[in-house]
């Protein structure tokens, strides 16, 4: 009983000590209620640190981490987009700095190419990599739970064809396209036009072959940024392995939204490329074969330490997370 309460109260600390850091040392109100009247801030850290306890705690069911991750994957999509959506209609309280800017993932790549310099949401970006891995395409990114949605039923069986032809060749096009843009003096009104066609190709991506394949086609073969996050993901030192218990039985595969357990990764004994360690396989095992890896740490407690890492990442996110 006591070790189950650990995590929580970890996490409540850790969350409540970040945000209280922005709190009292950023000159501008960052959390939202601070912003609508003086002290608001305080609340908001109370309640978002109440919230991480509560999903930690959830999610140290193996059986029922995956169903929360999605759904607070969900409540974090629909609260950032609603956020701009008021942004644009409302006020610009609702933005994070005043402006606005394209809520495009493949923008935190081509965004500093084009304008040539620093991105703060690049560094953030990079930043999360170090901190959980892959977590931020099964976790923070907006346009993936999106993805996750059109993706919902057992997914067709066998990997996705040519995958990685696309992977790199949208990837490649979006940088191509930046340095183009930049050569020739593209004006921001066109270069905001070719993010937003970007962005609707996603959409039709989804919409067309998420749905149909019933797993994440978008995320695992045409986001470029996932395409970035798949090679960034090994300066973590967090893995997913298989152990020798495994018998192939596949039930994996059809947990894997991100075509990651097909059957040569599992005979290979490690996921595939396109792994994000969001851990919804773990719950289809029987015999416990898939397990988080964490230097020689017991694979309980490496389990724990991504949970509260990813956790309390996803709420500073969720206090944050607005253009």
């Amino acid at each position: 009983m006591i070790r189950k309460i650990v995590l929580p109260v970890s996490v409540f600390l850790f969350v409540g000590f970040m945000l209280t850091m922005i709190q009292l040392k950023v000159e501008m109100p960052m959390l939202l209620l601070e912003r609508f009247f003086k002290g608001g801030g305080w609340i908001e850290i109370v309640a978002v640190s109440f919230f991480g306890a509560f999903v930690v705690h959830k999610m140290q069911n193996v059986r029922e981490s995956g169903r929360w991750r999605k759904i607070i994957w969900t409540i974090y999509s629909v609260w950032f987009f609603a956020q701009l959506f008021l942004g644009i209609f409302a006020s610009d309280i609702f933005l994070l700095t005043g402006k606005l800017h394209l809520p495009i993932p493949a923008m935190m790549i081509a965004g500093p190419i084009f304008r040539w310099q620093k991105s703060i949401m690049t560094l953030l970006f990079l930043s999360t990599i170090m901190l959980t891995g892959p977590a931020w395409c099964s976790q923070l990114c907006y346009f993936g739970a999106i993805d996750n949605a059109f993706s919902k039923g057992k997914p067709v069986r066998g990997p996705l064809k040519n995958k990685m032809v696309y992977k790199h060749g949208v990837l490649l096009l979006v940088i191509l396209g930046a340095i183009l843009a930049r050569v020739f003096n593209l004006s921001m009104t066109w270069a905001a036009v070719a993010g937003i066609s970007f962005g609707l190709a996603g959409f039709v991506v989804m919409i067309l072959f998420s749905r149909r394949q019933r797993r994440m086609v978008h995320c695992s073969a045409f986001c470029p940024i996932g395409t970035l996050v798949n090679y960034l993901r090994f300066v973590n030192p967090f893995r997913m392995v298989i152990d020798s218990s495994c018998d192939s039985c596949m039930a994996c595969s059809a947990k894997c939204n991100y075509d990651a357990l097909n059957i040569t990764d599992i005979r290979n004994k490690k996921p595939g490329f396109t792994c994000t360690l969001c851990g919804d396989c773990i719950s289809a095992c029987k015999k416990n074969s898939l397990q988080y890896n964490f230097f020689s740490m017991n694979p309980a407690n490496a389990r724990n330490l991504y949970l509260f890492i990813t956790v309390s990442v996803y709420m500073i996110f969720f206090a944050m997370g607005r253009i």
